[in-house]
């Protein structure tokens, strides 16, 4: 059976193996009438262990064979090994309104996820998957952690799509055509049957971190009316034509985001972006393809250029690295790597001079309900969380709309929040509305 063999990892996977686990969780309202908490979990992990029979390298764990006299290590996931999926249930004396109603994301949404600090190479010995319910006074929050040197973006709400289609239809079949696909993908040249050896022989060699400085995490919402007026201006400013919603978001923030740094106009900029490149490739790989194909975009100017320009011109920097991100691109980088493997330091890319842009507004995260609704809001843990990250998420409402979840300074933050560039296109949620003074309040 295929759950019995190794799952051998493929090129994209092992970068992440000193980055930390994926940490994204919803929220739920917890239901008043005839809610038995016993039963929903329960109901919650049987719905969770026939999920797994699809997605079974998350009930592995992460194995090493080392060749000493070559200085080279063999890294897969062990499927017959481990400690499995870790199912957790925590109460919290807490309220929605604690968890969304503060300006910053409080501290206390760290504790709604497992696997707190842990590197991906930790797999060795830490389950690939956890699940923690946290039981709020008035609320649901379900926080899943996954190896991030297993899944990418694209694959773990793959997983959450699944789990709660099963879920909700009782553990019936699901479509073979959404079953995740277990090829591993090599460019040319390279044999996708031959496990790529790393040359290393100690995980001192390639595991370290840079911990991030103090942050203030918040999230901006902006309404499909917010981002389409971005779309139409950017598009205006150039002659280019073709800028995207997100490209036009994407340029206000790393406008917003450099200026709000104080940067020198002298200085270096880059916005750097993870791209899924699944459907850039020829032939492309399909949506199900299980495991990392997503690429790291860098795209470079000077602050002085980045904010003397017009947001069209800076949506156009990004518009072309896009276009040009093509099946030879990733097929070059990668054989790049083959050559000559190795394994970026976690927290390398971050400073204060650049923009990281990852996850996506178009994950269906909202459609994932488990009986409890729709999900009020999308939150993450403390993993990979720098100055300068930006994590792109869906609106609740929909239709378009785009949360942001930024990560900077104290300062940085305090200066973003007062920037009126950045500010006149956002939109507060209908809680923090209600939560928050008249004046503080800013509308498109």
């Amino acid at each position: 059976m295929e759950s019995e063999k190794p799952h051998y990892l493929a090129p994209l996977d092992f970068i992440k193996l000193s980055s930390r686990y994926i940490q994204k969780g919803l929220l739920f309202t917890k239901p008043t009438q005839s809610f038995s908490i016993h039963d929903f979990l329960q109901d919650l992990k049987e719905s969770l262990s026939l999920t797994l029979v699809h997605f079974y390298p998350f009930a592995g764990q992460l194995a090493t064979r080392v060749d000493e006299p070559n200085h080279e290590c063999l890294i897969y996931v062990d499927c017959n090994k481990g400690p499995g999926v870790k199912f957790i249930h925590a109460t919290l004396d807490s309220t929605i309104s604690d968890i969304l109603s503060p300006t910053d994301v409080p501290l206390v949404v760290d504790s709604l996820f497992d696997h707190h600090k842990a590197f991906n190479y930790d797999g060795h010995t830490r389950s690939l998957l956890s699940v923690q319910v946290t039981e709020l006074l008035d609320g649901i929050f379900i926080g899943c952690s996954a190896n991030h040197a297993v899944v990418d973006g694209t694959s773990y709400w793959e997983f959450w799509n699944m789990w709660s289609e099963i879920h909700m239809s009782k553990g019936k079949g699901v479509s073979k055509s959404r079953l995740p696909l277990y090829q591993r993908w090599f460019p040319d040249g390279f044999g996708e049957d031959n496990p790529v050896l790393l040359p290393f022989t100690h995980p001192d060699e390639f595991i370290s971190c840079v911990e991030p400085t103090q942050l203030r995490v918040r999230f901006f919402h902006f309404t499909s009316k917010s981002i389409q007026r971005l779309k139409t201006v950017a598009n205006l400013e150039t002659d280019n034509g073709n800028i995207s919603s997100f490209q036009a978001l994407s340029a206000l923030v790393w406008r917003s985001v450099i200026r709000s740094n104080t940067v020198c106009h002298s200085q270096i900029t880059n916005f750097r972006l993870t791209a899924n490149s699944r459907h850039r490739l020829d032939p492309p790989l399909p949506k199900q393809f299980f495991g990392n194909c997503v690429s790291l975009l860098k795209i470079t100017t000077t602050a002085g250029e980045l904010l003397e320009n017009s947001l069209g011109w800076v949506a156009s920097l990004l518009n072309k690295s896009i276009v040009n991100h093509n099946d030879k691109e990733v097929t070059d980088s990668l054989k790049a790597w083959l050559e000559a493997p190795s394994i970026p330091k976690h927290g390398i890319l971050y400073d204060s001079n650049s923009v990281l842009s990852s996850s996506s507004s178009r994950f269906d995260m909202y459609g994932n309900e488990f009986g409890l609704g729709k999900a009020i809001a999308v939150r993450s843990g403390y993993a990979n969380k720098f100055q300068g990250t930006v994590a792109a998420y869906p609106g609740c409402e929909g239709g378009g709309s785009v949360d942001l979840e930024i990560c900077l300074p104290p300062d940085s933050m305090t200066a973003l929040e007062s920037d009126v560039e950045f500010m006149t296109a956002v939109t507060l949620s209908r809680l923090r509305r209600e939560n928050s003074p008249a004046e503080e309040v800013i509308s498109d």
